[in-house]
This record gives C-alpha cells, sequence and structure tokens, in this order.
C-alpha cells in the first residue's frame, strides 16, 4: 500500500519555479491543460475587457459632467451679478444721475400723465 506523499514548503517553491519557468517558456496553458478551455478563457478575457472600456468611457462622461456642472455653476453667479447690475441702473436715482451726468434735459414729471378714454 502506498502511502501519500504530504506537502513541504520546498514544494511550494517547486512549484513557483515551475510556474514561472512555465510562463517563461510560454507552456503555462499546456501544462494546465487547459486547451479544451481556451474559447472560454478568451471569452472570459473579452468579457472583462469589454467591462473595463465600458467604465473607462462612464468615468469620461461623468468628468466632463463635473466640469460642465462647474461651469454653469460659474455662469450662475456671473448671471446673478449681472443681474444685479441691471436692476441697481434700472432704479431712478440712478437713471436721473446719469441723465444729469450726460447733460441731458430730460426729467422725471412734475405731475401725473393725462389718459384719454
Amino acid at each position: 500500500m502506498e502511502e501519500k506523499r504530504k506537502w513541504k514548503v520546498s514544494d511550494i517553491w517547486k512549484l513557483l519555479r515551475n510556474g514561472i519557468s512555465a510562463i517563461i517558456t510560454g507552456n503555462l496553458l499546456l501544462r494546465l491543460n487547459a486547451g479544451k478551455y481556451f474559447v472560454h478563457i478568451a471569452y472570459t478575457f473579452l468579457l472583462f475587457w469589454i467591462l473595463i472600456f465600458e467604465s473607462l468611457v462612464a468615468e469620461n462622461a461623468l468628468s466632463k459632467v463635473e466640469k460642465n456642472n462647474a461651469k454653469i455653476r460659474e455662469m450662475e453667479i456671473i448671471y446673478a451679478d449681472k443681474t444685479f447690475e441691471v436692476a441697481s441702473m434700472s432704479r431712478r436715482s440712478e437713471v436721473q444721475k446719469r441723465l444729469e451726468a450726460m447733460g441731458s434735459a430730460v426729467q422725471e414729471p412734475d405731475r401725473q400723465a393725462i389718459s384719454i378714454d
């Protein structure tokens, strides 16, 4: 009756050395007898490649969205400033001061306008 051999630490080093030499020589798939599963392995790598590519595309789109949101926030601030400027320029006192500075004779009416019905 044969006795089963137990694993030793030196067996792990042999296994690693054989695996690395198989990778270097290009015989890893042959040693693992994975020839009949090659189509499955290639399909799995294709799926992983598609997954990585899709995540890169999504990340690129999200970064564009973030940049555009920052631009929109900046434009909203500029718009609010311009709106405030326009609102402050349309006050009666400001208009009167600018008209006087330009030398215009136009002034506010003294009495209410008369409407003809």
